[in-house]
C-alpha cells in the first residue's frame, strides 16, 4: 500500500481536549488497486489491540476510556487480505478535556462594568515555580472572548466558546499553553465582549439580552511541573478588570476601537492594575460545561483590493471582487486621535454602498488612531476587529487618515474542503463556486440563514434542504453533530422543534415555536442525511429521541393518518418566485400540501432509521404512519389519474420524489405533467426553499434529464445562472435579488450569501459529475453520470471516510470515457449511458461506452 493516514478521533480535525471518553477511530489508506483491509492493529499508549476486520472507519475504542486531562498516542497498521502488512501510521495524539467535577474555577462577572457595548479586561498574576513540562487552559464565556498570556494571544480561533443553546450547552476550549509560560512570575489576561450571549439577535428591533445581562468569564489553566506536581489558577475573586479601548462590540452592528486608549503590557506580568476593579463571582452550571465536536472559526483566506472605487457622491469604496464573511484588516497612517470608519455591504446601489438590504445592522467599524507619537515609526498602525464580522464585498472607508491599506480577512468554521466540481460550461462551474462561498459565509459555527442583516439565525429548513451539499462539500460531520444537541435541546416538550436553532424566542409570532413543516423535519433528515455521507449511525442513535419527538408530538396533536394543516401558519414552498416581495411565504402551492407531503416522507424516514437501528417494532409503527399519511394525502391532492392539487411544479415534485404515488400509471401522468408546467415556464425557475431541491430530480426520475439540464442553464430570470449573468459571487436568498436593471428587490428581505437555492449542486454531483452514495458513509459508490445540456466534459471528487473518489467524463461525437477512482475499502457499481452496471473495487479504472453526442442535445 502506498499511505495509511494518521488516526482520527470522531470528527474532530484536532483532538485536545474532546469529550469523548472513548473515541471511535477512523483512518484512510491509500493502495494499489485490487487490495482490501483484512485486519488492523491499533498501539495506543504501550498497549496493542489487533482485530481481524475490514472496518477502517469510526472503530470503536478498544482500550479502557480516557479518564478527563489523560492523553494517548494512537497509531495504526493494516493487513491486507493479499498477506501485506503497512508500516505503522504516524503518530497520533488524543486529550480528553475536563468532566463536571475537574473544574475548581468560578464564573466571574466584570464588577461594575456592566453596561453593554465595551469589552471587558479581566486580569491576574501568578508565580510558576520552576519549570514547566505541560499547561493548559480551559476557558468559556458568558459573551466571546479572547485569551493572552504574558502579552502573547492564546489560540488563533475567534468568536470562542461560540453559539450554542448556552442554558443547556455551553462550550469551553482547550488550548496548549506550555510554552507561553515561564518561571518566575506570571500574568494572563481575556478579553470578553458581548457576541451572541447578550448583543444584538435576530430581527426584532434592539433584541438584547437574548441569554443573560452580565458578561462572564470561567477559566481553568493547569500547570504540571517537570516534578508531576500540578498548579490551578482559576477564575474568582482575585481577579481583577476595568474596560480598554474596545468601546462597543457587536455582531451585527460592528466594533469601534480607540487605539489611545489602550493599555500597554495589561496581560503581561508588572502591569499596574491597582485603579482596576475587583471581579465579582456569578453563577455558572458546570454540569452545562461541553467540549467541542467541530473545528472553531478562524481567518482561512485574505483577499486583496480589487478595485478601488469612487462612488457618485465622493466616497471611497473598496471592491473586493467577492462576496464574503470577515472583515478589513487595515494598515492605517494619521494623526493622533483621527478616526477612520468602514462601512460593509454586499452590493451597490446606485453607485454607493448597498446598506437597505442590511436592515437596521449597522455592519460599521470604526478605529481611533494612537498616532505618531505612540511609535507607529511611519509605517502606520495595524488594526482588525476581534469581536465583530461582516457580510460584505465592499467597504466604504471614511475619516481623516494619510494612507490606508487594506485586506479582507474570510472567516468561517474551519472545515475541511472534501468536494469538488467543474465541468465545460463556465457559468455552471461559477455556479458551483458560488455555492461553495455561501457555505462558507453561512457556516460560521452555526448554519445561518444570512451573514449580513440583522438575522443571521439558524434556520433549520434551510439547513436540510441544503445538508446534502454542504456534507460533500466540506467534513461538516463534527459541524451538524453540535447543531443537532442544541436542536434535541431547544424542542419544546411536546417535541416542536423551533424554527432556528440555538432557539431565539422573540415577541410576536415567533416567541413560541410552533410545528412547521419541512423546518421542524430537520430533526430526522439531517441526522440521516449526515449517516449517509458519513456512516455515523452513533449519531443516528444519540438523535432517535429527538426524532421520535417530533415525530409523535406530530401525531399527538393531529392524529394517526391525518393532513398536516394545523396550525394555519406553514412557511411552505417559501420565496417561491411567484410570491410578492414582501409575502415571501404566499407561494403557488398549498402550504399544507406541502406539509402533509413532509410528513409523509419524514414519517417514512424515521422508519428506515429505526430499522437500521434495530427498533423492529418503531420501524413497524413509523411505516405505518407514513403509509396512513401518504394515503391521506392522495385523497385530498391527488385525482385518480395522477392530477394534483395546486398544479404546480413543487407539488408534483414532492409526490414524485417523497414516493406519494405508489400507482404507476399515475407516477407516470405526475411525471408528464411535471414535464409540461416546466416547459410551460419555458425551463424558468417556478420552486421556492423546499421545491427547488427535488425538481431537477423529479425531472430526471421522470425520464426527462434534458428538460432538468435545460431548468439548470436557464439565464433569464428566475433561474440559477441569472444570478451569475448579473456578477453574483455566492447565491441569492431570492430569485430577483436583483433586478435586471441593477437595482435591488424592494422587499425588506433581501439577501444576497444564503445557501438554500444552492442545493442544486448535490444535483450537479450526483448527475452531472456522477458520484454519489451507494451505501452509508460510501463504503458502496453508485458512479453514473448523465451527461445532458451540450456539456462535453466534466469532474467531480469527494474525500469520503474511506478515501478520494473520483469521476471524470469527456465525450466526444458518440463516445463517452469515464475515469474513475475508488477509494480503498469501497466498491462502486458503475452505469455508463446505454451500458448495463459493472462492478469495479479500488483503484483506478476507465470506462468506455456509446452516448448521445453533445451537439444533438438542447443548450
Amino acid at each position: 500500500m502506498d499511505e495509511l493516514s494518521p488516526v482520527r478521533f470522531e470528527h474532530h480535525r484536532e483532538a485536545l481536549g474532546i469529550g469523548e471518553s472513548a473515541p471511535r477511530l477512523s483512518w484512510r489508506v491509500a493502495a494499489e488497486p485490487g487490495w482490501r483491509q483484512a485486519a488492523y492493529e491499533l498501539a495506543i499508549g504501550d498497549e496493542v489491540f489487533t482485530a481481524a476486520s475490514a472496518q477502517s472507519v469510526l472503530v470503536p475504542w478498544p482500550a479502557a476510556p480516557l479518564r478527563p486531562r489523560e492523553g494517548k498516542i494512537v497509531r495504526v497498521r493494516v493487513n491486507g487480505a493479499d498477506g501485506s502488512v503497512s508500516d505503522w501510521s504516524d503518530p497520533a495524539t488524543v486529550e480528553r478535556g475536563l468532566d463536571a467535577a475537574s473544574w475548581q474555577a468560578r464564573l466571574i462577572e466584570p464588577g461594575q462594568h456592566l453596561e453593554r457595548g465595551p469589552a471587558a479586561l479581566l486580569r491576574r498574576e501568578f508565580t510558576v515555580d520552576g519549570a514547566v513540562a505541560l499547561a493548559r487552559l480551559y476557558a468559556t464565556a458568558h459573551g466571546v472572548y479572547v485569551a493572552e498570556i504574558n502579552g502573547r494571544r492564546v489560540g488563533d480561533d475567534v468568536l470562542a466558546p461560540g453559539w450554542t443553546s448556552y442554558h443547556r450547552r455551553l462550550r469551553y476550549q482547550t488550548y496548549d499553553v506550555t510554552g507561553l509560560l515561564r518561571p518566575g512570575v506570571n500574568a494572563i489576561g481575556f478579553q470578553v465582549a458581548d457576541g451572541w450571549w447578550r448583543g444584538r439577535l435576530g430581527f426584532v428591533a434592539d433584541a438584547r439580552d437574548t441569554y443573560g445581562t452580565s458578561l462572564g468569564l470561567l477559566a481553568q489553566l493547569e500547570i504540571t511541573g517537570t516534578d508531576g506536581a500540578r498548579v490551578v489558577i482559576g477564575t474568582g475573586r482575585a481577579w481583577r478588570c476595568a474596560t480598554g479601548p474596545i468601546l462597543a462590540a457587536d455582531l451585527y452592528d460592528g466594533e469601534r476601537y480607540d487605539a489611545a486608549r489602550e493599555l500597554p503590557g495589561w496581560s503581561r506580568p508588572g502591569f499596574d492594575d491597582a485603579g482596576w476593579d475587583a471581579c465579582r463571582v456569578g453563577d455558572l452550571d458546570v454540569a452545562t460545561l461541553v467540549a467541542p465536536d467541530g473545528p472553531p472559526v478562524r481567518a482561512t483566506e485574505g483577499l486583496v483590493i480589487r478595485e478601488t472605487i469612487t462612488t457618485p457622491s465622493g466616497k471611497t469604496v473598496l471592491d473586493f471582487g467577492q462576496n464574503l464573511v470577515g472583515r478589513l484588516r487595515v494598515r492605517v497612517s494619521g494623526r493622533r486621535g483621527a478616526t477612520v470608519t468602514i462601512g460593509h455591504a454586499e452590493v451597490l446601489e446606485d453607485g454607493e454602498l448597498g446598506v437597505r438590504p442590511l436592515r437596521t445592522a449597522r455592519a460599521t467599524d470604526s478605529y481611533t488612531l494612537r498616532g505618531d507619537s505612540a511609535g507607529t515609526q511611519g509605517d502606520g498602525e495595524e488594526w482588525e476587529p476581534e469581536f465583530t464580522i461582516h457580510g460584505f464585498r465592499y467597504a466604504e472607508v471614511a475619516g481623516d487618515y494619510d494612507d490606508l491599506e487594506a485586506v479582507a480577512v474570510v472567516y468561517h468554521s474551519d472545515l475541511e474542503r472534501t468536494g469538488w466540481f467543474a465541468c465545460s460550461d463556465d457559468l455552471l462551474t461559477r455556479l458551483h463556486d458560488n455555492v461553495v462561498w455561501g457555505m462558507r459565509g453561512n457556516f460560521v459555527d452555526v448554519p445561518t440563514d444570512c451573514p449580513q442583516r440583522d438575522e443571521r439565525l439558524g434556520w433549520t429548513g434551510d439547513l436540510q434542504v441544503f445538508a446534502p451539499t454542504a456534507a460533500y462539500l466540506y467534513d461538516c460531520a463534527g459541524f451538524l453533530a453540535s447543531w443537532l444537541k442544541d436542536l434535541a435541546a431547544d424542542q419544546t416538550r411536546e417535541g416542536t422543534v423551533p424554527l432556528f436553532v440555538p432557539r431565539v424566542d422573540f415577541p410576536g409570532p415567533f416567541q413560541r415555536p410552533a410545528p412547521t413543516a419541512g423546518w421542524g423535519d430537520a430533526a430526522v433528515i439531517v441526522p440521516w442525511v449526515a449517516y449517509q455521507r458519513f456512516g455515523d449511525d452513533g449519531l443516528l442513535r444519540r438523535q432517535y429521541p429527538s426524532m421520535r419527538a417530533w415525530v409523535d408530538g406530530l401525531t399527538a396533536s393531529l392524529g394517526p393518518g391525518t393532513l398536516f394543516d394545523q396550525p394555519a401558519l406553514q412557511l411552505g414552498d417559501w420565496l417561491d418566485p411567484a410570491a410578492p416581495p414582501d409575502a415571501p411565504w404566499a407561494s403557488a402551492t398549498d402550504p399544507h400540501l406541502v406539509a402533509t407531503a413532509y410528513r409523509a416522507h419524514v414519517a417514512g424516514l424515521l422508519a428506515r432509521i429505526a430499522a437500521a437501528l434495530g427498533e423492529e417494532a418503531d420501524a413497524a409503527k413509523y411505516a405505518e404512519l407514513a403509509g396512513s399519511v401518504r394515503q391521506a394525502f392522495q385523497d385530498e391532492y391527488v385525482s385518480p389519474r395522477g392530477r394534483i392539487v395546486s398544479d404546480t411544479q413543487t407539488a408534483y415534485a414532492l409526490a414524485l420524489e417523497f414516493g406519494l404515488l405508489p400507482d404507476p400509471d399515475q407516477r407516470a401522468r405526475a411525471g408528464r405533467r411535471l414535464v409540461e408546467l416546466v416547459r410551460a415556464k419555458g425551463h424558468h425557475v417556478a420552486t421556492g426553499f423546499l421545491g427547488t431541491p427535488l425538481i431537477c430530480d423529479a425531472l430526471t426520475g421522470a425520464g426527462a434529464v434534458d428538460d432538468a439540464y435545460q431548468l439548470l442553464r436557464q439565464t433569464g430570470c428566475p433561474s440559477w445562472l441569472y444570478p451569475v449573468t448579473m456578477g453574483a459571487t455566492t447565491i441569492w436568498e431570492r430569485w430577483d435579488a436583483m433586478l435586471p436593471d441593477g437595482s435591488v428587490n424592494p422587499g425588506a428581505m433581501t439577501s444576497f450569501n444564503h445557501y438554500a437555492f444552492g442545493a442544486v449542486a448535490d444535483w450537479m454531483h450526483r448527475v452531472i459529475g456522477g458520484l454519489a452514495p451507494a451505501s452509508p458513509g460510501y463504503r458502496e459508490l453508485r458512479i453514473e453520470p448523465r451527461p445532458g445540456g451540450g456539456l462535453t466534459w466534466a469532474r467531480t471528487s469527494h474525500l469520503t471516510p474511506y478515501g478520494l473518489a473520483e469521476v471524470s467524463w469527456r465525450r466526444e461525437h458518440q463516445t463517452i470515457t469515464v475515469d474513475v477512482t475508488v477509494p480503498a475499502g469501497s466498491t462502486a457499481t458503475v452505469v455508463l449511458p446505454e451500458s448495463a452496471p459493472v462492478q469495479a473495487g479500488p483503484g483506478r479504472h476507465q470506462f468506455i461506452g456509446a452516448c448521445r453526442d453533445a451537439a444533438e442535445e438542447s443548450q
